[in-house]
């Protein structure tokens, strides 16, 4: 079964003046994987979700939005 993660995060705008170059710099990916994290075309691995989170202050459930995804 494949689920779907979006990262509406950065649809509304990064926090403070980051941009995502700065992301991309800070989370050690390229621009492209940010921009597909954005667009809900990529299933980023743990580990990259974590860094995310961790660059932006913030944790993976308030960042990600799990699709068909069953928590419980």
């Amino acid at each position: 079964m494949t689920h779907q993660t979006h990262f509406p995060f950065l649809n509304n705008g990064l926090e403070g003046s980051r941009t995502q170059e700065q992301l991309t710099q800070k989370v050690g990916v390229r621009r492209e994987t940010i921009g597909y994290l954005e667009k809900g075309d990529y299933n980023p691995s743990l580990k990259l979700a974590a860094k995310v989170a961790r660059v932006l202050n913030s944790t993976i459930e308030e960042l990600f939005i799990f699709e068909d995804f069953d928590l419980r």
